[in-house]
């Protein structure tokens, strides 16, 4: 297994009480107290949010913020008892990480990574990561999904229709073949070995994928061990259309 990418802060043990309005969670601590979280995650977490779950939340120092509190991880116990990383504010700071370290192969040479860069047509888009290398090398767009639904061992996204993703889709689909474009799921959870669409959930999305990647979108369903200590890149799952 590889060196650590990103270790957590000190996290606190509990369980999962209740989610409600999107961005809240009441946690019960070991100690016994009751606090509420910010759950960075705004999604439905489809599997992952079941109430009574072993949860890790970090605290934050800073006196402007309403809550304390951040959920980072929850334990899944689907065929066997997994944490799952649900704070969606990392795995973009992890892939630069990533990116830095030159951790993905399949993406060739590169020198310069530059973050949120504006393009399609409108400039009203902006795409995670920009990499470029020597002149005579293509640029490359790199879009990050998080991804923490799963089915068995199979990683799916996304976990409901998203509008957003589709237009990513789109746009990333408009720069083939002229340019690389990749798009890079981060399976924010250690149990999965395959990457499918959520096809079940946004049908439309998986004909977008499938679609682009018949013009040429590469795409990287990136692995990731999470656990309390920090996260760990474990290589590429089977994607599976």
């Amino acid at each position: 297994m590889t060196d650590w990418l990103y270790r957590y802060p000190t996290l606190y043990s509990g369980k999962l009480l209740k989610r409600y309005k999107r961005f809240f969670a009441d946690v019960q601590l070991d100690s016994g107290e009751i606090v509420t979280a910010h759950c960075p995650n705004t999604g439905p977490m489809t599997g992952v949010s079941t109430i009574g779950s072993a949860v890790q939340i970090s605290a934050s120092d800073n006196p402007k913020r309403k809550l304390a509190y951040t959920l980072e991880l929850i334990q899944v116990d689907d065929h066997q008892p997994t944490w799952v990383g649900v704070n969606t504010m990392l795995p973009n700071r992890i892939v630069k990480l990533a990116l830095t370290k030159h951790l993905f192969p399949e993406l060739g040479e590169y020198s310069q990574i530059k973050s949120e860069v504006v393009y399609g047509e409108d400039k009203k888009s902006r795409v995670d990561f920009y990499l470029t290398g020597e002149d005579n090398q293509s640029p490359i767009y790199l879009e990050v999904k998080n991804t923490t639904w799963a089915q068995g061992t199979l990683a799916l996204f996304p976990d409901t229709e998203t509008t957003r993703g589709q237009k990513h889709l789109r746009e990333l689909t408009a720069l083939l073949p002229q340019t690389r474009a990749v798009m890079l799921y981060f399976i924010n959870r250690g149990d999965c070995t395959e990457f499918a669409p959520g096809d079940l959930t946004d049908p439309v999305y998986g004909q977008l994928l499938r679609n682009a990647i018949a013009q040429g979108l590469e795409i990287l369903p990136c692995r990731f061990n999470i656990s309390p200590e920090g996260i760990q890149y474990l290589g590429l799952a089977q994607l599976k259309l």
